[in-house]
């Protein structure tokens, strides 16, 4: 058997002085770690608290306090006047390890066990360290009405009626919550639907995701806009879906494209965003929404309707979704207050045929049984209370004034190497660039100078080179900044400099 003194402790039992963990907690953990990886053996004796505080330069009543710990924890035995000794640990490995084979503070940077990868949901991840980030029509989360939301929490959290919704329970939303939300669906987006035609989400995401998995086997075609929203294609495909796409223009989405496949072939769902069609922003057109209507009832397919902006219009009334016109019941509805209020207001919904909904509430069920019945009260009161159409009056115009700067900044800066039109409502703005620019290279000049350019808003072919660019998150001076910038770098991604 070793001495106690031989092994170099302050080696196996680092202490970090910065971390926030007791010095004592610190030395438990890292003798437990050392036991059960071998490097100390059962009945090996440990050196006493006086040694033990020397080796480590900590206070005796700091190594007391951890053998104590050890030992209520089971890990080493103490013997009157013997000593403390490690007890016994069953190890397939007995053989000696090297004390520097492991770091012991570390944790394993790659799994010991096969796993399949998956390159479908492969998204970049945002660069650290970058000031600035151009988004695909993110809100502006500065704006968010945190005054009202903490009074509606702090008076939700204090009714003690309330308490009961702190306990476990079925994700089928606050009914509260569901009838406010209904009548605010109702009177904003013209549907005719109860609060048992809703199945509450935490964010568009989930409800895409909970209705993909619902709706769509392995092999089902599954239509898609070209070009398209990369989230919605890496849900359906990894649902198992086929994906075709359909080509879209000023209009939306064609009508004709979509009939000549359903003649070729069965389809299961058409996935579209009429309102603004993702990535290019154009309004699906009155003629094309009822033909897709009497196409879906002729055909058989569903239509997922992703209405992420309804909210945001500045021209004119907003188009009905075709959810408000539909009398056979093929029709999805996808919305959320994400953008309403702020992305980090994890509220979606789905709104579908009743019998539909209860099928989905059971696959939400899998993945979040709780919901948030708080957050859904305190948005159920901000419905009923007027609150959330004060904020989305204030908020328009707010989104109105930055959407003219962006776009005159846009003409002004970069009207020689860019075209787009000017949305009539949304976050964002489709611009196509000339064809001899490389967008990559000026998504890497930008992040040289703080500024992030994600990939996901580029798109870049033989046919295309064009960039969706959102406009919401920015005041006009940040605005402002941003495509300076990013003149500078298309300048240098043509090989022409600014002037």
């Amino acid at each position: 058997m070793s001495s106690p003194v031989q092994l170099p402790y302050k080696t196996l039992v680092p202490i970090d002085r910065q971390s926030t963990t007791a010095v004592y907690l610190q030395i438990v953990h890292q003798v437990i770690n050392a036991i059960q990886r071998g490097f100390l053996s059962g009945g090996q004796q440990l050196p006493g608290t006086r040694a033990m505080s020397i080796l480590l330069q900590v206070h005796r009543k700091t190594a007391v306090a951890a053998y104590e710990e050890l030992d209520a924890q089971g890990w080493i035995a103490t013997v009157p006047n013997k000593g403390c000794f490690v007890k016994t640990v069953s190890h397939k490995d007995t053989a000696k390890k090297k004390l520097d084979a492991l770091k012991l503070t570390a944790y394993p940077a790659k799994a010991g066990f096969h796993f399949s990868r998956n390159n479908i949901l492969d998204v970049p991840e945002p660069t650290p360290g970058l000031s600035l980030m151009l988004t695909d029509g993110q809100p502006d989360y500065r704006l968010s009405p945190t005054d009202q939301l903490a009074r509606y929490y702090t008076a939700a959290l204090r009714r003690k009626v309330n308490r009961k919704h702190l306990g476990y329970h079925a994700a089928t939303g606050d009914s509260f919550f569901k009838i406010q939300l209904s009548n605010f669906l109702n009177s904003t987006r013209g549907l005719h639907i109860t609060p048992k035609n809703i199945l509450v989400t935490r964010g568009m995401e989930m409800g895409m995701y909970v209705a993909a998995r619902t709706l769509i086997g392995v092999g089902d075609t599954v239509l898609v806009g070209s070009p398209g929203y990369y989230t919605a294609n890496m849900t359906f495909q990894q649902s198992g879906a086929r994906l075709k796409t359909v080509p879209a223009d000023q209009d939306g989405i064609s009508v004709e494209a979509v009939e000549r496949i359903c003649k070729k072939q069965r389809v299961r769902l058409l996935y579209i965003t009429p309102h603004h069609h993702y990535p290019t922003t154009a309004t699906l057109s009155a003629q094309r929404r009822v033909a897709l209507l009497k196409l879906s009832a002729t055909y058989g397919f569903i239509i997922l309707e992703d209405d992420y902006e309804y909210d945001f219009h500045y021209q004119s009334s907003p188009i009905l979704p075709l959810a408000s016109a539909d009398t056979e019941g093929m029709v999805v509805y996808l919305g959320s207050f994400g953008k309403t209020l702020a992305p980090g207001f994890r509220a979606g919904f789905l709104v579908a045929p009743e019998n539909l909904v209860t099928e989905m509430q059971k696959v939400q069920g899998i993945i979040d049984r709780q919901g948030d019945s708080i957050m859904e009260q305190v948005l159920g009161e901000l419905i009923a209370e007027g609150e959330i159409h004060r904020h989305l009056k204030k908020v328009q115009k707010i989104y109105h004034e930055r959407r003219n700067h962006f776009c005159k900044m846009l003409d002004t800066e970069l009207g020689s190497s860019v075209s787009f039109s000017i949305p009539p409502g949304g976050l964002a703005v489709w611009t196509k660039w000339e064809q001899g620019l490389n967008l990559l290279r000026i998504s890497k000049a930008l992040a040289t100078q703080g500024l992030q350019l994600p990939q996901f808003l580029l798109y870049q072919t033989q046919e295309l080179s064009a960039m969706r660019l959102g406009f919401g998150n920015f005041t006009p001076t940040e605005a402002s900044i941003v495509l300076d910038m990013l003149k500078q770098a298309a300048a240098q991604g043509s090989g022409h400099h600014p002037q």
